[in-house]
């Protein structure tokens, strides 16, 4: 039944998680607003970073008041000053750089998606577990404040039986990285966003069906995929590196619908309304000064406190979870007839 009133969003205040000492691997354009939002917004500090492009991590370095450069990953991730590593490097080098980081008795924040296929993920997972050390997707949407709000909603069954959930994500992407075979496609690098909003809505389905069209290269550039669950709910998720897409995405169920402000993956907002023909409804809107991409420093405090707590995986994007949807979209990809370069 719908509330008479939304929940508040539970921020965490970040003064009150431990201040850890961050060190980044790749010091690209995502890193870039990372490490901005972060000192802008929390008390973590990045204090080195490791690039073995010539000059690029001391530009990187001197802009941002980061203390120290490494011209080698190793040299990082054995500083002893150093708690957490970021893996902002391309997806091709995700499985890497986490298992150097996790090796060496870090935590570790990995960009998404943490892998380029379930496989590796689950190799993430296992090293991570055997070093107890933390280690975290950087799916950033699940630690923003509306997205926390969503999460009360469904824990408190506000939607009843949901029955269809929907979320896309396309832009158009020409001349990017994404076209790289050994790194790209809609479905990695955008696809994994729409099917964490599903997941939370639905978890893992019983099955896979997508269709898509190919690049020259062999990639995915555009996909619908459709997933069934053992509850009778079914799934769309959208995916397109040929144009812009809604960018939304929206929850159904028997009791009450939601649909998403427009990008649902930034702080954004969302409207609630009841399933009736003159619905009650709600709508949440992100007002705080935290907008757009600054919102990557939320995981960051996160991050910080699941540390502080001792935990060795985030409630809030569990690794089992992750895994699971890349394996979604090693499915789509072979159904389609997508394969990463490594495959070919």
């Amino acid at each position: 039944m719908i509330p008479k009133a939304l929940p508040a969003p539970r921020i965490v205040d970040p003064n009150s998680v431990p201040k850890l000492r961050w060190g980044v691997i790749g010091p690209g354009a995502i890193a870039e607003t990372f490490v901005d939002a972060t000192h802008k917004y929390t008390q973590q500090r990045i204090t080195a970073v490791a690039s073995r492009t010539p000059g690029k991590g001391d530009a990187f370095a001197r802009q941002r008041g980061i203390e120290t450069v490494y011209t080698d990953y190793e040299h990082l991730v054995g500083d002893p000053n150093i708690d957490v590593i970021y893996v902002a490097t391309t997806h091709e080098f995700h499985l890497d750089h986490a298992l150097l980081a996790i090796q060496a008795g870090k935590h570790v924040l990995v960009e998404k998606p943490i892998a380029i296929t379930a496989e590796q993920a689950q190799r993430i997972a296992d090293a991570a577990k055997a070093a107890n050390v933390l280690a975290m997707e950087a799916m950033w949407t699940r630690y923003l404040p509306h997205t926390d709000v969503i999460r009360q909603l469904l824990a408190d069954d506000v939607f009843g039986e949901i029955t269809m959930v929907t979320a896309d994500f396309g832009h158009n992407a020409t001349g990017k990285r994404l076209w790289n075979p050994a790194d790209g496609g809609a479905l990695l690098d955008l696809g994994i966003y729409p099917l964490a909003w599903v997941s939370m809505a639905l978890g893992t389905p019983t099955s896979v069906s997508a269709t898509g069209h190919l690049s020259e290269s062999g990639i995915d550039e555009q996909s619908i995929v459709r997933l069934e669950y053992a509850s009778g709910a079914q799934a769309v998720v959208t995916t397109s590196l040929r144009s812009m897409g809604t960018v939304r995405a929206s929850i159904a169920g028997r009791e009450a619908t939601l649909d998403s402000h427009v990008p649902f993956f930034t702080p954004s907002g969302f409207t609630l309304r009841s399933s009736v023909f003159e619905p009650i409804e709600h709508t949440f809107t992100d007002t705080s000064p935290i907008q757009k991409h600054e919102g990557l420093s939320y995981q960051a405090t996160a991050l910080a406190k699941f540390v502080g707590e001792g935990l060795l995986d985030s409630p809030f994007r569990p690794l089992k979870e992750v895994v699971s949807d890349i394996r979604i979209i090693d499915t789509a990809r072979h159904q389609i007839g997508a394969l990463l370069l490594h495959e070919r």
